[in-house]
């Protein structure tokens, strides 16, 4: 694996990446919806016999590593990706699909187990379903990161534990070391997270207490509500799953569980936690963002970051432009992280991802429908407001 060194002038450390992202990565393979056709209610899309016309079908790039990755270099961002797919035709297809994108130095073939793959279901109206083999991602531990070249990084994001049964076993103690050994090098930490299936062993683990052990290490986190609803309130989650009757179970979940929930967060240890709510936007919560600059090379203006609970209003979607919803939080986290690194006011931050979210509907996968940085800039700054307190 390539290794990236430090660069040192006198006392100053320069590094050669603004970020590493790690963890999941995999195939989406996902078939298409016409632009512009009426939502279809869940209930009908897997009624037996109904028959639904697609358009084409897509093979991308998926996980984290892809959708973040890719994302934050697109806007400009010198990234190294960290995952492992298999010796096989799906591996194939991944390191070369990164190779036509010269980031194929962090990723590790395992001859031993395949690439993940996911078919992914994402008609327009709804949020998606997938179907996903974690392949060799089930392997993956702590030992598989360069921590060289995370220590050359001005931020390291990690993504999709539920699906990467290594670190969520023994109550996460793999993830906890990872962290934990990230934080000592000084790197900004941020974690993202995806729904696993509950009727699995991951669905069936204490996500309370994997949490409780892994977010004191973790600065920045955002999971959906979905996903942090299920970890700390799985029996809520399963009466409100209940109750949206096959409605996207977004619609359903009342905003004051969203406070209530980034406040237990940011009491195991998170300074900035985002809570992704799809088509409504986000929830924003942060804690002291002085403590953050402090050990950390983020320079955010904390008096402006620090405890600050925001709603971030989504940007309006075109149901004509919409081709379909993969990596779309994925896309909205890899802005957010970019404005970050930018160290722009928190208002600001909330928007960019707030358009890189929208913008990800426009296109074939998880990346193609994104401008960049200087377009989005334009953009936010044309947009009012960051959110609503």
């Amino acid at each position: 694996m390539h290794n990236t060194k430090l660069q040192l002038t006198g006392n100053e450390k320069s590094f050669l990446l603004d970020a590493v992202v790690a963890g999941y990565l995999g195939v989406d393979i996902a078939p298409g919806f016409p632009a512009g056709r009426p939502a279809i209610p869940a209930v009908e899309l897997f009624r037996p016999g109904r028959l639904i016309e697609t358009k084409g079908l897509a093979f991308s790039l998926g996980g984290v590593v892809a959708n973040t990755g890719l994302a934050m270099k697109r806007f400009g961002r010198r990234v190294e990706l960290m995952g492992c797919v298999g010796c096989d035709s799906l591996g194939d297809l991944v390191t070369a699909q990164l190779a036509a994108r010269g980031v194929t130095s962090g990723i590790r073939r395992n001859p031993r187990v395949g690439t993940a793959y996911g078919i992914v279901i994402a008609p327009p109206g709804m949020d998606r379903i997938f179907f996903e083999d974690p392949g060799c991602n089930a392997v993956f531990t702590a030992k598989d990161l360069d921590y060289q070249t995370v220590a050359g990084s001005r931020l390291f994001h990690f993504g999709y534990p539920p699906l990467m049964e290594k670190l969520w076993a023994d109550h996460g103690a793999d993830l906890r070391k990872l962290f934990k050994q990230v934080r000592g090098l000084g790197v900004a930490t941020s974690l993202d997270m995806t729904l696993p299936d509950a009727d699995s062993p991951a669905g069936q683990a204490d996500w309370g207490k994997i949490l409780a052990n892994s977010l004191p290490f973790v600065d920045i986190f955002m999971p959906s509500i979905e996903e942090i609803l299920f970890m700390l309130e799985p029996q809520q989650y399963a009466d409100l799953l209940a109750g949206a009757a096959g409605r996207d179970m977004v619609d359903v979940i009342p905003l004051e569980l969203y406070d209530g929930l980034a406040d237990r967060i940011l009491d195991m240890g998170v300074t900035v936690v985002m809570i992704k709510a799809g088509h409504r936007g986000a929830c924003l919560r942060t804690g002291d963002v002085a403590k953050l600059n402090s050990t950390s090379v983020l320079r955010l203006p904390a008096a402006d970051w620090s405890h600050r609970k925001l709603w971030c209003e989504p940007f309006p979607v075109a149901p004509r432009r919409f081709r379909n919803a993969c990596g779309a939080g994925d896309c909205a986290a890899a802005a957010f992280l970019t404005a970050m690194l930018e160290g722009v006011e928190i208002g600001k931050a909330a928007r960019y991802a707030m358009l890189a979210g929208r913008d990800n509907l426009h296109g074939h996968d998880a990346y193609s429908g994104l401008t960049d940085w200087a377009a989005m800039t334009r953009m936010v700054g044309r947009s009012k407001g960051g959110g609503r307190q």
